[in-house]
C-alpha cells in the first residue's frame, strides 16, 4: 500500500483476539444514482498489547510496515476519546448534551445549585464499576447458543 503514514480514526469493538483490538473505520460513500451519502463499515485489526482502548473508545490506528499476522495489520496510536465524557473537538471543553460544562457551572453560580443536580467534579473516572455494571474489560468470548444464562461477555 502507498499510504503507510495514513492514521485512521475509528471506534473500538468487543474483540476475542490477544493482544489486539477490533476497530471500525466509518465511512461515507456516494451513491451516484441517488446522489446520496450512506455509511460503510470496515474493520480492522490493531496491535494493543496494553489494552490501552477499551470499547466504545475513538482512537487513531496507523498501518504497521508488515502485518503481524494475517489479520492483524495495524497499530494502535493512541485514545483519542475516551468513552463517557464528551469532550468538543474544536474548543477541548466538556460538553453535556448540548452545552459546556463551565456554562452549567456559571448558571448554577447565578440561580443556585439544585441539590438532585450532578456534580461531575465529585464524580469518578470511568472504570470504577468493572465487574458490577461495567463489562468492557471483561475477556470476550463468542456466544454459540443460548442456554438462557447471563453471557455477558459473549459476541
Amino acid at each position: 500500500m502507498s499510504r503507510r503514514g495514513l492514521l485512521l480514526m475509528g471506534q473500538c469493538m468487543p474483540c476475542i483476539k490477544q493482544n489486539a483490538s477490533k476497530i471500525r473505520i466509518r465511512r461515507m460513500v456516494l451513491d451516484k444514482n441517488l446522489n446520496m451519502y450512506f455509511k460503510k463499515d470496515e474493520f480492522y485489526f490493531a496491535h494493543d498489547p496494553q489494552k490501552v482502548c477499551k470499547t466504545g473508545d475513538v482512537v487513531l490506528i496507523r498501518e504497521l510496515p508488515e502485518r503481524l499476522t494475517r489479520l492483524i495489520t495495524h497499530n494502535v496510536e493512541k485514545v483519542v476519546y475516551p468513552l463517557g465524557d464528551i469532550t468538543d473537538p474544536l474548543t477541548g471543553k466538556k460538553v453535556v448534551v448540548g452545552k459546556y460544562r463551565e456554562d452549567i457551572e456559571m448558571a448554577n453560580q447565578l440561580f443556585g445549585k439544585s441539590e438532585k443536580g450532578f456534580d461531575y467534579e465529585k464524580a469518578p473516572p470511568r472504570g470504577r464499576l468493572e465487574g458490577t455494571k461495567d463489562f468492557t474489560h471483561g475477556e470476550t468470548y463468542i456466544k454459540y447458543h443460548e442456554d438462557g444464562k447471563d453471557q455477558p461477555f459473549a459476541v
